[in-house]
């Protein structure tokens, strides 16, 4: 099973998680400093719903910017 969005196909996104050290300049400290940069993926909010596609029922991976968008017709 892919985490991919069948309607418009948005799927994972690599990125970095990065960690600082320090109290920022703005409350007072002398700076925040990166101390390490390890590699993540942000992955995207699907919900499975159910969904008329061509006619019949069916249950759907879809991410939530096509359900709130109403790119989906949801099936009750």
């Amino acid at each position: 099973m892919s985490r991919r969005c069948e309607i418009c196909g948005k799927g994972g996104v690599p990125g970095n998680h990065i960690l600082r050290r320090g109290q920022a300049k703005k409350t007072g400290g002398i700076g925040q400093h990166i101390t390490a940069v390890t590699p993540r993926l942000f992955k995207p909010n699907l919900q499975v719903v159910h969904a008329v596609v061509d006619g019949v029922r069916r249950k759907v991976k879809a991410c939530t910017n096509c359900i709130k968008s109403g790119r989906i017709a949801k099936a009750a």
